[in-house]
């Protein structure tokens, strides 16, 4: 279940995904599978060819890419979530979700 976003920044996040973009948007997660963590960044790119470049580029094995029709997208968890933000200086979500 995914909480903490408005329409609009999730609207932001499709539009660039489908522009062929890497977008960023991290939300307050609960997924008992992850007991850990309680936040989520998915990176979504309708060119899979270039998210599965991304991936390699940050160390992610592309094999969890998630290959959804319409968005694409890698979900980042743990200090590489945290890390992967503060990299693409993404303060705002950093900051928000309290991962500062």
């Amino acid at each position: 279940m995914a909480f903490g976003i408005n329409r609009e920044e999730l609207s932001k996040w499709k539009a660039a995904v489908n522009r062929g973009e890497i977008a960023y948007l991290t939300h307050y997660w609960i997924d008992p599978r992850f007991p850990k963590f309680n936040t989520v960044t998915k990176v979504g790119c309708a060119d899979v060819t270039r998210l599965s470049e991304w991936c390699i580029a940050n160390g992610l094995p592309p094999k969890y890419i998630h290959h959804r029709t319409m968005f694409p997208h890698f979900d980042l968890l743990g200090p590489k979530q945290k890390e992967i933000l503060i990299q693409e200086m993404l303060w705002e979500q950093l900051e928000r979700f309290r991962m500062m």
